[in-house]
């Protein structure tokens, strides 16, 4: 393997040698990360562990490292969006993949487990709010963030996201679509009894997810041409807003991915469940029991 020096402003680390936005050591992650938006829900998560090793906090990314059963866990704020998911992916993997003091790229690969807990609005209307558990088998990308890499070709699953472009009749002022499947090998280990579904990242939360507060929108009618979507059996189930940028870096990257979202509201019905904390609980306790089963 041919070594490349990663130039400082391009890596960029704080003083004390610790990546920049999440401020960590290559010591204080576990090989397996519980991703979640709301820093808050960093301490929730780890309130279940039998010990806290680390806890590291910068800006909205709050990490906590720590044993459970036996089993070492990391768990990281994102916070919202397909941006910071850019951030947070990277420089986790530069924390494996990159030696911070030569700032070349190690010759022995080291693969992740990057999972998603959060939450989410259905786009269908038999998914029922709070007690429905969605896994996202594939992400569908209204962002274009992966568009930025050169190698996106290699993770896009063309055929089904040029069928959603055309059904949508897409207007060529947003950004390209892209479809990423999920790591198979978390799905079959902790979601097999979940809707599996294929979810879309939104690069907002009004217009582009279709909510009209004081500004219109482009195209009035686009959730409902979400909805009604379909290729070989997939429906489009829900929106969220870091998805597809999780799963194809993590494609591009070498590491596994999944996302595990609580459905809070249904963007058909127009329900909201404000109390959706219980039905979080208990996906982080499956979650975690399910990672060391």
């Amino acid at each position: 393997m041919i070594k490349r020096h990663i130039p400082d402003s391009q890596l960029v680390l704080n003083a004390d040698g610790s990546v920049y936005h999440l401020k960590l050591f290559p010591e204080q992650i576990a090989d397996t990360i519980l991703l979640v938006g709301d820093p808050n829900r960093v301490k929730k998560v780890s309130s279940f562990f039998d010990h806290i090793e680390h806890e590291v906090s910068n800006r909205e990314i709050v990490t906590h490292t720590g044993t459970y059963k036996g089993m070492r866990l990391t768990v990281l704020s994102t916070g919202m969006g397909t941006d910071n998911i850019d951030i947070v992916i990277n420089e986790l993997d530069a924390l494996v993949n990159v030696d911070l003091k030569t700032r070349e790229i190690k010759e022995q690969h080291k693969s992740l487990n990057l999972i998603r807990l959060g939450t989410s609005g259905a786009l269908q209307p038999e998914i029922a709010v709070g007690e429905s558990f969605v896994a996202a088998g594939h992400a569908l990308g209204l962002d274009g963030l992966l568009h930025f890499y050169a190698e996106s070709s290699q993770c896009i699953e063309q055929e089904i996201t040029d069928a959603f472009i055309k059904h949508m009749h897409w207007n060529s002022k947003l950004p390209s679509p892209y479809v990423v499947q999920c790591s198979q090998k978390l799905l079959k280990k902790l979601a097999t009894d979940y809707i599996v579904g294929l979810t879309a990242t939104s690069p907002g939360f009004y217009a582009p997810q279709g909510r009209v507060l004081r500004l219109g929108l482009l195209d009035p009618d686009m959730n409902s041409k979400i909805e009604s979507f379909a290729f070989e059996g997939k429906k489009i189930t829900n929106f969220e807003m870091e998805s597809s940028a999780l799963y194809g870096l993590s494609r591009l990257l070498g590491h596994e991915a999944l996302t595990i979202c609580v459905i809070i509201a249904n963007r058909v019905t127009e329900q909201f469940g404000g109390n959706y904390q219980p039905h979080m609980e208990t996906l982080i306790k499956n979650t975690l029991n399910r990672l060391v089963s």
